[in-house]
């Protein structure tokens, strides 16, 4: 039996763990805003199905299956110790489903993930390589809407496993690469129908940009001038 991604990344959060008490670099008191963009990929299977099974939909060809969309996230994070990060992640996503004999149906979901990234620095790159794996939860708010219709709105708690690593290029700015798995659904449904729930999570993969903020050297470093 295959093991969950859910699983695997608790195995790999484990042994990263264990792995990052030797860090040369601390990064305990930095924080960083990073801006990020890229595609979600979800099949929705259980969602056509459902829609296809129900009566009177039973003989209808099957419109061809989403795989995703869009979506962008800005995460706000501070490093508590040099292990260890808490942070908020702000997105947004959006995709177009396709059902047979429907209006054109959009799927939006917003929503916030606060967690905890667990990250060592490796002295690779110009300014060295920062890699992390995290566990994130968080309300997310799901909308559907087919054309003409007004939204279906399902506010849910989403949960999620990521990670990834930024290169920093100088002290301040890096290229961040970061996969998520998120689980979370929303209802849709027409004012006569109700349709089942889509998946509203699903697997991200994001590139951005990365701008740290320095440590605070504390009072007896500062210069007084």
């Amino acid at each position: 039996m295959r093991p969950s991604p859910l699983l695997s990344l608790l195995v790999t959060l484990a042994a990263f763990t264990a792995s990052a008490q030797d860090s040369d670099v601390s990064l305990a008191g930095g924080s960083r805003i990073s801006v990020q963009g890229g595609w979600r990929y979800v099949r929705n299977a259980t969602f056509y199905d459902n829609f296809y099974s129900q009566p009177g939909n039973e003989g209808l060809e099957r419109a061809p299956q989403s795989h995703g969309g869009p979506l962008v996230v800005g995460s706000f994070a501070y490093s508590v110790t040099e292990l260890i990060e808490v942070g908020i992640d702000l997105f947004a996503l959006g995709e177009r489903p396709q059902l047979t004999n429907q209006p054109q149906l959009t799927t939006w979901a917003y929503g916030a993930l606060l967690g905890l990234r667990f990250q060592r620095w490796l002295d690779l790159g110009p300014e060295g390589t920062v890699p992390f794996v995290g566990l994130l939860t968080g309300p997310v708010l799901a909308t559907a809407t087919f054309q003409g219709q007004p939204p279906r709105e399902t506010l849910s708690q989403a949960w999620a496993g990521s990670v990834g690593a930024t290169l920093r290029l100088n002290p301040q700015w890096g290229l961040n690469l970061e996969f998520r798995q998120v689980f979370a659904r929303g209802a849709v449904g027409r004012t006569d129908q109700r349709f089942g729930s889509f998946n509203a999570g699903g697997s991200w993969l994001t590139v951005g940009a990365t701008y740290t903020f320095p440590p605070d050297p504390g009072p007896a470093l500062r210069s007084p001038f």
